[in-house]
């Protein structure tokens, strides 16, 4: 019998694939992206969508009303299937190992990446070259807008963390004149 690990991989490999199939891979894959760093800070969802009491249905028509029209009838539909198998508490699991099957398809890596506020296409393709570099992976930046961050950036690529927070600067500046 196949662990959750390798349950969690076969959910991602089959929705990158129906996903490219149909077109519509960048967004889907983006659009969970989101979702799945929504589930981390909204609870009641995140509990609606793993309670194993609250039948299917149910459970569709919540991402229906959290998704409205605003999303892609695909990543809907995704979204659907993972909630009827049963597979709420995996969402956020299954949708970043398949931000990196997706990743390691087009030979890439992919950095979450929290700002403030929106980049702009050059900010990001000028973020994206600098990931690159200090990595030495071509990256995939997944950027999600963050209030808490402030100003600047926090990017993660796999384990790697560069925090260029105002809030990360200030720190370091305490510790520098606390040590004077």
């Amino acid at each position: 019998m196949a662990d959750g690990g390798d349950a969690v991989r076969g959910y991602a490999q089959a929705i990158f694939q129906i996903a490219e199939a149909e077109g519509a891979l960048e967004a889907v894959e983006d659009e969970l992206f989101r979702f799945a760093k929504a589930l981390e800070s909204e609870d009641r969802l995140r509990d609606a969508l793993s309670d194993p009491v609250l039948p299917a249905e149910r459970k569709k028509a919540v991402l229906a009303k959290v998704l409205g029209g605003r999303a892609n009838p695909h990543t809907v539909s995704i979204l659907g299937f993972l909630v009827e198998q049963g597979r709420g508490r995996e969402l956020a699991r299954i949708i970043e190992e398949l931000a990196r099957v997706a990743a390691a398809r087009r030979n890439r890596a992919v950095a979450e990446v929290r700002t403030a506020v929106p980049l702009s296409d050059e900010q990001r393709e000028r973020l994206s070259a600098a990931l690159s570099k200090a990595t030495g992976k071509t990256v995939e930046l997944k950027v999600l807008v963050d209030p808490a961050v402030i100003g600047g950036v926090l990017a993660r690529v796999g384990d790697q963390v560069i925090d260029g927070t105002v809030r990360r600067r200030l720190e370091l500046a305490r510790e520098r004149l606390g040590g004077v």
